[in-house]
């Protein structure tokens, strides 16, 4: 059968003799390049012996338990950080968007001061809102008499406006800009405007210590806010951020109250974050509706897609092309939607495994505010006079606002692999070279060592097969007592 031929096969050609193997095992452990076997070999005082023993034994615990350790350091995926500071001849002038404390216009709300509530309940979307029980029966009233309200156009309409009479002055590096400048956005603040909302390349900085400044007139006589359910301060509250993102004013917005003047040092932040498992980052999220990504960015669209498949609509503060939610889903299914997502945390940031992880590049401005009072006596005549307002107007609306790089510099900071594949390699050759003088060479000597024993182990197993019996002619299968002893004697 086959099986006899592969044994004669392997009798006649593969099986070396019992002398050939001790040679080959004593010509390996004279000629390796593992240092140390061959001085085990060839001595021939036993003591000297033991104590090559002793120390190849001791070498290779060494090896093997740092090369374990350098192993286990790579898989934790450490990373270092590093901080460059980089300056550049001109630089990027990020996006400032600015808003009102006051976000309604006095006479289209005195009679509906219900308006605060409802758009705290949709602003709810952007920033945490909890509603008292007390005002769900005024709620249901209204919706029920206003059920073709749109609270979207009621804000444009009525909300505070930019043009004007509310932007007295504007420069931005020596050149005026103008109420035109700026972008149109609903934020939890309803109306806002955001400059260099396009990131124009004019847009670029090329020289220091001069950058945008502002004069805004609040008219708080002609805005209002619900003290109960808004804010208590008047003036403006502006954010600076990138101009590919959306403006987040949770946490981030910067104050600045009227009759004070507000000067703004910024400088500039990249920070790069290396991808999972170095890092929490992941570069294949894309957003839809956003040029970058950003966490934010990613939690809106997180948000409008679960509101989208619940309620059926898209809530217009939130980035999408489906169908606008009218203010009855706004209060029926947006609102508890929306508390159903943060109870149930469908929508997450931070780590590689939540929702929105952590970007893998993006940039920051941080910031330093000073402020000072508006204007010394002179200049409150001064302007009292141009604007035809008695001093005491100028010291409760106007607000001026100066934002400026502190210098033309940006800060990198870098997330890193604290060890590479290349260094992990290096790391594992030093030791293997320092305590056993093994190289790449050594292994592959060693594996073809190994692999030779393991070819003569199969072809010893299959020899002591049981043979396959040939039933039709069984004196053939009968071997002689010579060819018996000659088998032992090969043996």
């Amino acid at each position: 059968g086959i099986l006899e031929k592969i044994r004669l096969c392997l009798i006649k050609k593969l099986q070396p003799h019992l002398g050939d193997r001790r040679k080959y095992h004593q010509e390996f452990a004279s000629s390796t390049s593992f240092h140390g076997v061959h001085n085990i070999v060839q001595t021939r005082s036993k003591t000297r012996k033991v104590l090559w023993l002793l120390v190849l034994a001791g070498c290779l615990a060494i090896v093997i338990w740092q090369i374990c350790s350098r192993f286990i350091y790579y898989f934790s995926w450490p990373t270092t950080t590093t901080v460059v500071v980089q300056y550049v001849e001109n630089i990027k002038f990020p996006a400032v968007t600015f808003c009102s404390l006051n976000r309604f216009q006095a006479h289209a709300v005195s009679n509906l001061k219900i308006i605060f509530l409802i758009w705290n309940i949709v602003s709810a979307i952007l920033q945490k809102f909890a509603m008292e029980d007390k005002y769900a029966q005024e709620l249901n009233d209204f919706l029920a008499g206003n059920q073709n309200f749109s609270i979207k156009e009621f804000t444009r309409k009525n909300g505070f406006y930019l043009n004007s009479s509310t932007l007295l002055e504007c420069d931005f590096f020596g050149k005026p800009c103008y109420p035109q400048d700026f972008e149109h956005v609903f934020t939890e603040y309803g109306n806002c405007f955001t400059f260099n909302h396009n990131d124009l390349s004019a847009r670029r900085v090329s020289l220091s210590g001069r950058g945008l400044h502002l004069l805004f007139d609040v008219q708080q006589d002609q805005f209002t806010d619900e003290p109960a359910l808004g804010y208590t301060d008047a003036g403006i509250i502006f954010v600076i951020h990138s101009p590919q993102e959306f403006p987040r004013f949770d946490g981030l917005g910067l104050l600045a109250p009227v009759g004070m003047h507000a000067q703004v040092a910024i400088r500039q932040l990249k920070s790069i974050i290396q991808e999972y498992p170095w890092g929490e980052c992941k570069p294949d999220i894309k957003l839809h509706y956003h040029k970058i990504y950003s966490t934010n960015g990613c939690l809106l669209e997180c948000k409008a897609r679960y509101i989208q498949d619940w309620c059926g609509c898209l809530p217009f503060i939130l980035p999408g092309n489906g169908t606008e939610c009218d203010l009855l889903k706004f209060y029926k299914c947006v609102y508890p939607a929306v508390y159903d997502i943060e109870i149930k945390g469908l929508c997450t940031v931070g780590t590689h495994n939540s929702t929105c992880p952590a970007p893998c590049e993006e940039t920051d401005y941080p910031t330093t505010v000073t402020y000072s009072s508006f204007g010394g006596e002179k200049a409150v005549k001064y302007f009292s006079a141009k604007l035809k307002k008695s001093p005491e107007y100028i010291r409760q609306n106007l607000v001026r606002i100066e934002i400026k790089y502190h210098d033309l510099s940006y800060k990198i900071t870098q997330q890193q692999k604290a060890l590479t594949i290349s260094e992990l390699l290096a790391d594992v050759g030093g030791q293997l070279g320092l305590f056993c003088g093994a190289s790449m060479i050594t292994i592959i000597e060693l594996l073809e060592y190994i692999f030779t024993n393991f070819c003569w182990m199969c072809i010893f197993l299959l020899l002591k097969a049981p043979e396959m019996p040939q039933w039709n002619n069984p004196a053939q299968n009968q071997p002689t007592h010579k060819e018996k002893k000659r088998g032992i004697q090969e043996c």
